[in-house]
């Protein structure tokens, strides 16, 4: 029993010559990644596991994952990525999430439970779970389709024109929906995928210069990327970003210093397969844009009252597809929620420009974009108050001119005790993933609040500047906390 994507990479690796190479090592034939994957299919039939099972798959952004996954969904199983370095916090909720009796890392199968997972009748004809964080601090499952992900690279292949000699670097997660596209894309348009297991601008800098055509990577990359200078990309065509907002500054740096290559600016959520938007901005003129809807998707903007936003006016961004999820895993409700007449609610603040493109203008959640991931306040600040020392904690993002957004938390110890910022960073690197732990860490006898007396998030980064000021002033120096 396989899907339709099983067929489109099963088809992309089986073609002679097929392969996926990684940036640190040689990767592997499109051939062995076959022979892989019926490997790993005998295996989970071997053990029993039923159709439209969840699977967890051990990513490491190695080019053996692809062959792994094309190995679950040959056995009919559900795909469900967790990166290799997840936090212990994070590992345990994505199971709990799914219930899966089962994890693959490659040939390795390992039974994480005794019992089977419930029937969930969402799941057939699923392809995917992938996790993302929610406003409630609790990681929610998106369940994609083998039918509607396959419908979206066929917009994409006819959108971004990948060719058969393009050498595409993907120096993204294969955890995350860009990194998933991007990486099935390439495959499917025959082209020559580079793995990127982990992102250090040297490593990227000799791609490009080496060979590299395409390069897919969120702002926060770019700047890292570009912050010594422009590296040489002779043969680089176009460069895809997404996830964060492309900033004008940004936009200069890649157009001037890479005056032949596209840029690309892609705006989509994984609730809706990802890319519903496109935008090729020509000058920093038109940063803010996130362009115009891609094939097959329309939109509305609606005001609080509820009405259709007119011309210039700002609301809610809502955007209805044929490529979206199928639901969030045994979250029937959260998903009602989610929508609205079949138009998904964003959460992202938009207005209608006289040029017809949608420009954003702020977002009504409170998930922070740190480095183009998506992270929920709420999870933080329940990691930190599980410190036996800590009372209560309030995060937020603060605008970064690197990152995008920078979290800054606020944190209450309990009576009578002390704790450092680094001593804290340190505690919490061991309980969440590394670009979840707070870059600015302040100390205060309250949480920060607002005019109704409640904690607000919005006061967080009045207080850290305060602190920092004041601290600066004090040291004559850096301050201590950030």
């Amino acid at each position: 029993m396989t899907g339709a994507l099983a067929e489109l990479l099963g088809a992309g690796l089986g073609r002679p010559g097929s392969r996926v190479d990684e940036s640190s090592g040689p990767g592997m034939t499109g051939r062995d990644l076959g022979a892989h994957a019926d490997l790993v299919a005998g295996r989970l039939r071997a053990a029993g596991m039923r159709p439209h099972e969840p699977v967890h798959l051990t990513i490491g952004s190695r080019a053996l994952d692809l062959g792994t996954l094309l190995g679950l969904w040959r056995a009919g199983a559900v795909a469900v990525p967790v990166h290799r370095a997840a936090a212990p916090l994070t590992r345990a909720a994505v199971e709990r999430a799914t219930r899966a009796r089962f994890r693959v890392d490659g040939l390795s199968l390992e039974k994480i439970a005794e019992d089977a997972p419930p029937v969930r009748p969402l799941l057939d004809g699923a392809a995917l779970v992938v996790f993302t964080s929610g406003s409630t601090g609790v990681p929610k499952g998106v369940v994609l389709g083998h039918d509607a992900l396959a419908r979206k690279l066929a917009i994409l292949d006819r959108l971004l024109g990948f060719r058969p000699d393009d050498v595409v670097a993907v120096p993204l997660q294969l955890t995350f929906i860009f990194g998933i596209w991007a990486s099935l894309l390439a495959i499917r348009s025959e082209a020559r995928l580079v793995l990127v297991p982990k992102f250090t601008p040297a490593t990227l800098e000799g791609l490009l210069a080496a060979e590299g055509t395409v390069l897919a990577a969120v702002p926060t990359m770019l700047r890292a990327l570009l912050a010594d200078g422009v590296p040489p990309a002779p043969r680089l065509r176009a460069v895809l970003t997404g996830g964060e907002a492309l900033s004008p500054s940004l936009t200069q740096a890649v157009r001037s210093g890479w005056p032949k290559a596209e840029l690309v600016d892609l705006y989509g959520s994984t609730e809706t397969g990802s890319c519903d938007f496109c935008h090729r901005p020509r000058d920093v003129s038109e940063a803010g844009s996130i362009g115009m809807p891609t094939e097959g998707v329309s939109f509305r903007i609606v005001r609080d009252d509820g009405a259709l936003a007119a011309l210039g006016e700002t609301g809610e961004l809502r955007i209805r597809t044929a490529c979206g999820m199928l639901g969030y895993l045994d979250g029937a409700e959260l998903k009602r929620s989610a929508l609205e007449a079949d138009h998904f609610r964003t959460g992202d603040l938009a207005r209608l420009r006289q040029d017809g493109q949608v420009e954003l203008v702020g977002r009504s959640k409170e998930i922070i974009a740190r480095g183009g991931n998506k992270i929920a306040p709420l999870e933080i600040e329940n990691a930190l108050c599980a410190h036996p020392d800590i009372a209560a904690a309030l995060c937020a993002g603060v605008p970064d001119p690197r990152l995008g957004e920078a979290i800054h938390a606020v944190v209450v110890l309990k009576p009578n005790l002390a704790l450092s910022a680094d001593e804290l960073r340190r505690w919490a690197s061991a309980h969440l993933e590394r670009y979840k732990v707070p870059d600015v860490i302040v100390f205060s006898d309250t949480l920060p609040s607002g005019a109704t007396g409640k904690a607000s998030r919005a006061m967080v980064s009045t207080l850290t500047l305060i602190h920092a000021e004041a601290t600066s002033a004090d040291h004559q120096g850096p301050p201590v906390d950030c």
